[in-house]
């Protein structure tokens, strides 16, 4: 029965061939689609694509088929060049005044006689046909493997048309030396199709033209914004030859016969104006000569106004190119300019600044998928990075294959938050994809994709950490905290980003941990850091936690970013040595073993303070300040502070734990940790020694005691309690008792009487007044409830010298300002 039907359209073209050569007054005669033809288009049109604006793209690589068949064989039959000078496709929107619209795709590729027509557009002539439709037909996710299978490109047409017109002519060739010029006519929701001779005779040299009669809800398409648009996301590269569209626009020239008319009415006043005055000169001339004449002579004339020439509004055509920037990831790297570079990433990703770095790279997946790619690292982060800290959607990587545009959307092989950023161009030689080609089927490159892209631009990094200094500063200052981040979520690549992180010291301005392993002291054991977040490094600087490590020399992390305790706290260790944090219990330098004569100065310390540190203990206990009080080996000028102890939170991290509400969850805990600080004291501050003595000399005796003496004893451990919890960071227990003692103090010193009160006079506030508006129950009017606002603005066009330019329409008016 196939066989029958293949005949029946053969001999049917036969016949159209001999009207054809009769001329084109020759009927139409319309053919019914085979079957399973007419099955495909209903699956074409109604289900296989989910966006209709894929019409574009599939119609292009149909006209990019032609083109490079027709190179192709050009190389063995050159005359297959004549009929038409260029190789380009071009695209031209119209519309009409009825309100309907078309568009036009015209290439000038090898052509299609009417067999091929038929053969192409009105039949399948390969096996499997029943098999392919059924799987096509229950495949209602679209995911089937079913590319490549037939040329489905040209029914997505009737996704935006109802009727479509194909005029094509042949190249000629020794074959076919005099072709003709055929049109293939159907519409949407007919079963059969027209071929006949095109009335037109031979309108294109040689090609094919495709003519769109658009639906009414898809008018859009006709815009040239609309084109061009959906040309530079799908097809920009996908096509070697140029792609023109075909525009208009209104520029403003001068109006030459008005000009004429003006400048004949100019000159004949000019005429009446001289004769005026030659007529005026004679009546002088007859005035008595005796008679004395008197000349005014005027220094001022009147200027000549320059006169504006007058304008009328033309329409200029002009057809311009839409895929001018080549697909450079398909040459050799080192044929590719800087230039070239920033000049793609420009115009694809639509960045008005120049990328910081790329990387040129070509490759296998190890699944036999060969691609070329690169990859752009962007010289700024975009300010909705850190506002959305939980999205993870990767927007820049244009995954294409054979330089069509696929995706952007991996879907479960997205990249990772801290690379999210990556603007990435990855071109695949073949993938397994859906019918439409408009999503990846499930497949191993997906996820290979996504290690190869992390790899390659952690190659990229290093490499300019270690070959580029100055570009590299401009990298930590935009990354810097990405790479924190990217070390504690991203456990695979952990190391490779922990790398890359800098901090600042008390002894330079950056530094890498490999850097800081190489500066360490002999029996150091640590990495010393110590945080607090959103002080500078300046600041931390002068810290009392690393007084004594700063004047031993040993050098210490400080972190001022809140991202910082986070990044040590999850890596913990790095090449197997810990960290230690400097505003906690139990700091230990790495040479307390060697000096035993240390450990007996201490412990004489221990011993001689005992009676200020069980005084001490008692005071902080009752305030619930701090635990414990213990003799520092830290403290070198300070006299005191507060450090966490080993279970407990440093202040740092109960300033993170507060932002994050964490505590709510885990109240007991919370409160249990916060106590969990100890009172270091330095045995060789004056101000300790002092209150040694006077601790010393209060008298044992019940009977002896002097309350005034011990109540001023403990104003004063409060004072120095309270300032070392607010130098170390921490809030002091009582705020308003501490600033009221502190006011007492103040008035001390100044010689100011402790209890003279201060006049608290103020205005009392008016009576009550509770009657409302009589407006205060009728609901406000939201101002833009549509989510659409009326916005106006009138604006006026200046020249080059300031002054405005009047008398030309606005929407005539041609801005050149991009």
């Amino acid at each position: 029965m196939r066989l029958f039907q293949s005949l029946l359209v053969t001999v049917a073209i036969f016949s159209l061939h001999v009207f054809a050569q009769a001329g084109s007054d020759a009927p139409k005669q319309r053919h019914a689609y085979q079957s399973d033809v007419a099955r495909l288009r209903k699956i074409v049109i109604n289900s296989l694509y989910s966006h209709r604006d894929v019409f574009l793209r599939e119609l292009i690589s149909n006209a990019n088929d032609a083109l490079e068949k027709l190179r192709l064989t050009s190389l063995t039959e050159p005359e297959v060049l004549s009929g038409a000078e260029f190789m380009n496709i071009t695209i031209k929107g119209e519309k009409s005044e009825d309100g309907t619209a078309k568009i036009i795709i015209r290439d000038t590729g090898i052509g299609m006689t009417p067999e091929e027509l038929a053969n192409n557009l009105g039949t399948l002539a390969k096996s499997g046909t029943s098999e392919f439709l059924t799987k096509a037909e229950s495949d209602t996710t679209g995911n089937g493997n079913l590319i490549g299978a037939f040329g489905l490109g040209f029914y997505s047409s009737f996704l935006v048309a109802d009727r479509v017109e194909v005029a094509s002519l042949a190249a000629k060739s020794s074959q076919n030396p005099s072709p003709a010029q055929y049109v293939f006519s159907s519409g949407a929701d007919e079963n059969s199709y027209e071929i006949y001779p095109d009335p037109r005779g031979d309108t294109l040299g040689r090609g094919t033209e495709i003519t769109l009669h658009l639906k009414p809800d898809a008018l859009e398409y006709v815009e040239t914004q609309t084109i061009s648009e959906l040309v530079g996301k799908h097809s920009s590269f996908s096509t070697t030859f140029p792609i023109y569209m075909y525009t208009t626009r209104t520029d403003m020239v001068v109006d030459e016969e008005a000009e004429a008319e003006a400048t004949k009415e100019a000159e004949a006043a000019k005429a009446a104006q001289a004769e005026k005055a030659k007529a005026e000169e004679t009546e002088d001339e007859e005035v008595d000569e005796d008679e004395a004449v008197v000349e005014e002579v005027s220094e001022e004339t009147t200027p000549e106004v320059k006169r504006e020439p007058k304008m009328k509004p033309i329409t200029v055509e002009e057809w311009i190119q839409l895929n001018s920037q080549p697909p450079i990831w398909m040459r050799d790297p080192k044929t590719v300019t800087d230039e070239e570079y920033e000049a793609f990433y420009q115009a694809t990703y639509k960045d008005y600044q120049k990328p910081l770095a790329w990387y040129h790279f070509a490759g296998d997946s190890g699944s036999g998928v060969s691609f070329r790619s690169i990859i752009y690292v962007p010289s700024r982060l975009d300010d909705s990075y850190w506002q959305n800290p939980m999205q993870s959607v990767t927007k820049d990587i244009r995954l294409m294959v054979k330089r069509v545009f696929i995706t952007s959307d991996l879907g479960e092989d997205a990249l990772p938050k801290w690379a999210n950023w990556v603007k990435v161009v990855v071109d695949a030689e073949d993938l397994p994809l859906n019918v439409s080609r408009e999503t990846l089927q499930s497949n191993a490159f997906l996820k290979q994709l996504k290690g190869i892209i992390l790899k390659r631009l952690l190659q990229l990094l290093s490499r300019l950490q270690s070959e580029d200094p100055e570009k590299w500063e401009k990298v930590q200052e935009i990354y810097g905290n990405v790479f924190k981040l990217g070390a504690v979520e991203d456990h695979k690549n952990r190391d490779k980003l922990s790398a890359l992180v800098r901090f600042a010291t008390n002894q330079r301005n950056s530094t890498s941990l490999d850097e800081y392993l190489e500066n360490k002291k002999q029996g150091q054991n640590q990495i010393f850091y110590l945080a607090d977040m959103g002080k500078s490094a300046d600041e931390l600087a002068k810290s009392v936690f690393i007084e004594k490590l700063h004047a031993r020399g040993y050098e210490v992390l400080l972190l001022g970013d809140p991202l910082d305790e986070v990044f040590i706290t999850n890596i913990r260790r790095w090449k197997k040595i810990p960290f230690q944090d400097v505003a906690k219990a139990g700091l230990k330098f790495g040479d307390e073993d060697a000096e035993e004569a240390e450990k007996e100065e201490h412990a004489r310390l221990t011993e001689k303070f005992q009676p200020l540190i069980e005084w001490l203990r008692k005071e902080i206990r009752e305030k619930g300040a701090a635990r414990d009080v213990v003799i520092s080996n830290r403290l070198v000028t300070s006299s005191c502070a507060i450090v966490a102890d080993e279970s407990g939170y440093t202040a740092n991290l109960e300033k993170l734990i507060s932002s994050s509400h964490a505590q709510a969850n885990h109240k007991h805990m919370w409160e249990f940790a916060k106590k969990q600080k100890v009172l270091e004291v330095n045995p060789r501050s004056p101000l300790i020694e002092g209150l040694l003595r006077r601790i010393e000399q209060l008298p044992t005796d019940e009977e002896e005691r002097d309350p005034e003496a011990e109540e001023e004893l403990k104003e004063v451990a409060t004072v120095l309690v309270d300032g070392a919890l607010v130098r170390s960071g921490f809030a002091v227990t009582d705020s308003n008792d501490f600033f009221t003692r502190v006011d007492r103090i103040l008035r001390r010193s100044l010689g100011v009487s402790e209890t003279a009160p201060t006049d608290t006079t103020v205005k009392p506030a008016p009576p009550v007044d509770p009657e409302l508006p009589a407006d205060a129950d009728i609901p406000e009017p939201e101002e833009f409830a549509d989510g659409r606002g009326k916005v106006s603005w009138e604006v006026e066009e200046i020249d080059e010298f300031g002054n405005v330019v009047k008398d030309v329409p606005v929407d005539m008016k041609r801005h050149d300002e991009l």
